[in-house]
């Protein structure tokens, strides 16, 4: 790879160039490298902030023909930093955020740097949904292409499951769509295969009816946790489909419904993210709501506000990791409890168990998703402010992951997890899809010019 600019190459890109291409030393150069992660600092050679897939187009050919690294930035987190290259060629895709919704065929089509925000508004009038991210920053290319579970994927699947079309640039700097009937592999490798195989700059999802839904959150001293926490277990074993949501150790912020002795101390939470009405949803939550909670918040509320209620902070030190489970017997659970002692308190972390099953569990299975059929995950998702506290983040994250690895099954969401390795890669699509996905990137990237990503090294 190489970081020089060739100026004449330069000048040819921007001619037909229809966004706002960025050198180091352009006004808001800074501001557009600046990732959500804090803890990853790195410099373009330069930024292409693309309008269209023309843009694309054109930023794909001439990194390519230039040998420059290329990275692709979507709309979201990516917490690995993947989305910068140190000396390269950013293809920054957040100008590309339109949504277009059909209402009578119940579904959206949405631009390749969009956000879960951008979806959830442009479906909302019509009281329409479809599964994103558990907060409204979460960009939605990144998260789909990698999966995407969600407070809704009980009952609508995963954001994958939901998938109907994408246009991609691949590397030779053709677009291409993929479809059931149209490059069918190569749709097949986008449900949980991420940005491998190009720059994703359309994906159109199928929706569902949803007028509205409603958030019940619980919150506990910290002693009382496992006790909750075994009742909330045995609970998701019955609860519909329509029950999403978590259970969280978190620190508890100044609300009206916090009390006074936990604010900015450990709480622990049980969120309830019901896809109905809130008298439905207290039924439901019963067993819950009989155990005594210490606060509450209780509401009936758009898709789109639930979406924006947890939204994660941006520029913060960020380290996240997850460990899915087979089961979560009482041991599991007292040595989840011990472990959030550790958490940095106070911070915008979380010590979070999510459960699945519901539609999850029930989707397709030819697919190259590993880990759908677990019934919970550990999630240890860290944000924190001092570069001090980073080792304590570190070790708090792994620690948590082997204390619950004798229930793990091994297989992992690699949109949860940083750069951990070339075998949790496999992981998270298990060994025989992994090489099916090589075969596909051979195909489509052979030089492995996508390769800042949870890369597939072409077989």
């Amino acid at each position: 790879m190489t970081t020089h600019i060739d100026s004449l190459a330069l000048q040819e890109l921007r001619k037909d160039f229809s966004g706002e291409i960025l050198l180091p030393e352009d006004t808001g150069f800074d501001e557009a490298r600046r990732l959500f992660n804090a803890m990853i600092e790195r410099r373009p050679g330069l930024i292409a902030q693309c309008a269209d897939v023309d843009d694309v187009v054109g930023a794909v050919n001439f990194g390519a023909r230039a040998g420059l690294e290329i990275s692709v930035r979507g709309g979201g987190h990516g917490v690995a930093g993947k989305a910068l290259t140190e000396g390269g060629l950013v293809i920054d895709l957040r100008r590309m955020n339109g949504v277009s919704v059909d209402p009578d065929a119940r579904t959206a089509t949405v631009a390749g740097g969009a956000t879960m925000s951008h979806l959830d508004r442009a479906t909302q009038p019509h009281d329409l949904a479809t599964t994103g991210g558990r907060v409204s920053t979460t960009g939605v290319g990144g998260f789909t292409l990698g999966g995407g579970d969600g407070w809704l994927a009980r009952k609508f699947g995963l954001a994958c499951d939901n998938l109907l079309a994408a246009e991609l640039v691949t590397a030779d700097g053709n677009v291409v769509c993929a479809s059931e009937r149209e490059n069918p592999d190569l749709f097949w490798a986008l449900h949980g295969g991420g940005g491998n195989f190009g720059v994703a700059t359309s994906l159109t999802f199928r929706l569902h009816e949803l007028a509205g839904v409603t958030a019940l959150l619980l919150l506990w001293s910290p002693a009382k946790a496992p006790e909750v926490l075994r009742v909330y277990r045995d609970y998701l074993e019955t609860a519909p489909d329509e029950v999403g949501g978590g259970a969280l150790y978190i620190t508890a912020p100044p609300e009206d419904f916090v009390p006074g002795h936990l604010v900015d101390h450990l709480a622990f939470v049980i969120l309830v993210a019901y896809a109905g009405p809130e008298a439905e949803a207290r039924d439901v939550a019963a067993p819950l709501l009989a155990l005594g909670h210490e606060g509450e918040m209780i509401a009936e509320m758009p898709y789109a506000d639930l979406q924006c209620m947890l939204d994660d902070p941006p520029g913060y030190r960020n380290y996240w990791s997850a460990e899915y489970l087979k089961a979560f017997p009482d041991e599991a659970i007292e040595r989840f409890c011990e472990r959030a002692g550790d958490m940095i308190v106070p911070s915008p972390s979380q010590h979070v168990l999510f459960p699945q099953g519901g539609a999850v569990a029930k989707g397709p299975t030819d697919v190259p998703i590993s880990w759908r059929h677990a019934p919970w995950v550990v999630h240890p998702f860290g944000l924190w402010e001092n570069p001090a506290d980073d080792e304590r983040g570190r070790q708090w994250t792994r620690r948590l992951r082997e204390d619950l690895r004798p229930w793990a099954s091994g297989n992992v969401y690699l949109n949860f997890i940083g750069d951990e390795g070339r075998e949790r890669v496999i992981a998270g699509f298990g060994q025989e899809n992994y090489q099916r996905l090589a075969r596909i990137k051979a195909q489509y990237d052979p030089q492995n010019l996508f390769h800042l990503n949870h890369n597939i090294a072409p077989a």
